[in-house]
């Protein structure tokens, strides 16, 4: 492995040490608190020469580079902030857009974490990734994966399966896993935690992975180098609010080079209603998130039109989560109802002439009420994060090949003991 650009730090205890490429929290015992990477170089110094997303290699915990990667896009158009009613809202598009240059092929702004994930594991490794996903960050690495030759299991509850097609099929080294019947993505992690603690696999993490969230910062990288300052509103819908925390990291570090703005912006999160614990957790400010029944919980995911936003389990209390990146920037969490999050869809889709997912649609949604509603002043910078978006344009484009599951399981088969045995085998 190259000399490390940087180390990780603890958030709760400031201990400082070097990564292995694994390292998901720290050593010391003490109350959960997510890691960091603090890197060498201070200034924000995007490489020309570099592809897609590592152009901004500086601030990525990767030690190589892979081929095949894509990028956010960030522009500006006047139809859109004439239909928000304000003046300076910009887009940063991760997704399939041709005609803006946008190539995300699974299509969202999970092919970004995907890609650090893999770059920072030593190479040669030859261990099982394990990761659970409600759908976009099962595409992406499932796809990274096969394009890199990397051993990965993915499980998925089966809502996720329609959204897992690829313009080539995928490579034998992933398996997909999916959960039928009555279960949710919070099943799928209960399974894949289980996975990963035999021999011979290991859990990709999380929102714990330091790669992942510094990929899905480079949404607001991208942003800031196509504006040329850090925004002051940034509004983006949110499942397990990775990608806030991600963009607050990020925007923090840009704040500390000191050319594009001296403090992040204030984060705008939204939920789709009925399934919004995190909203019922902010709202009540406190730090402890809000319990909700499982069964209940289960309902209302499948309520939801933007599934993918369903994490029962997301990092909302410990250091350097939810909780904490809100508290720093006087942020809020917004809601959106599927009739909300439909018309959005529509308005932003007629406006601008690309399909939106339905998350994106909810984070869209918000800001057309809060411009509406809640007193942004009219000439603000605002930074609006479409996640995902493209997917019926690449597949006008496209034949994609619809992936397979290896094995399929129910709810009662979860937490069986021969279960992980029987996935294990796989790879075997």
């Amino acid at each position: 492995m190259d000399l490390p650009h940087y180390e990780l730090r603890c958030q709760r205890c400031d201990e400082t040490f070097e990564d292995d490429g694994f390292i998901l929290e720290c050593p010391k015992q003490h109350e959960p608190a997510l890691l960091v990477a603090d890197y060498k170089d201070k200034r924000f110094e995007p490489d020309s020469s570099a592809e897609g997303m590592f152009r901004y290699g500086r601030w990525l915990p990767g030690t190589r580079l892979l081929s095949g990667a894509g990028s956010s896009v960030t522009y500006k158009s006047e139809k859109l902030n004439r239909v928000v009613g304000l003046l300076n809202v910009w887009v940063v598009f991760n997704g399939y857009w041709p005609e803006r240059d946008a190539a995300l092929e699974t299509p969202s702004f999970k092919d970004l974490e995907a890609w650090t994930v893999l770059s920072r594991i030593p190479e040669r490794h030859q261990e099982v990734l394990v990761l659970a996903s409600a759908g976009n960050t099962a595409a992406a690495f499932a796809r990274a994966c096969s394009l890199n030759g990397v051993p990965c299991l993915i499980v998925v509850p089966e809502a996720a399966l329609p959204n897992l097609g690829f313009p080539d099929a995928i490579d034998p080294c992933v398996k997909i896993i999916s959960l039928t019947g009555f279960t949710d993505y919070s099943d799928a992690i209960t399974l894949a935690d289980r996975v990963s603690q035999i021999d011979g696999f290991f859990p990709e993490g999380g929102v714990k992975n330091v790669a992942r969230r510094d990929g899905l910062g480079t949404t607001m990288l991208n942003a800031v180098e196509e504006i040329g300052e850090i925004p002051h509103y940034y509004f983006q819908a949110i499942g397990s609010g990775a990608g806030a925390i991600a963009a607050h990291e990020a925007a923090r570090r840009l704040a500390n080079d000191g050319r594009f703005g001296e403090e992040p912006p204030r984060l705008v999160l939204s939920q789709n209603l009925p399934f919004v614990p995190i909203y019922m957790s902010w709202k009540s400010r406190r730090r402890e998130l809000v319990k909700i029944d499982e069964a209940d919980g289960k309902k209302q995911t499948q309520q939801m039109a933007a599934q993918v936003l369903s994490n029962r389990r997301p990092p909302y209390s410990c250091k350097g989560g939810v909780f904490d990146v809100l508290t720093e920037t006087r942020g809020d969490v917004l809601t959106a109802d599927n009739f909300e999050a439909l018309h959005a869809k529509r308005l932003f889709e007629e406006t601008e002439g690309i399909d939106i997912d339905p998350a994106s649609a909810v984070a869209f949604a918000t800001l057309l009420k809060a411009a509406r509603y809640d007193g942004i002043e009219k000439d603000a910078m605002v930074l609006l994060n479409i996640t995902g978006g493209g997917r019926h344009r690449q597949r006008l484009d496209k034949e994609l090949i619809p992936a397979q599951p290896a094995l399929e399981f129910d709810e009662n088969e979860i937490l069986l003991e021969e279960t992980p045995e029987r996935i294990a085998g796989l790879f075997r």
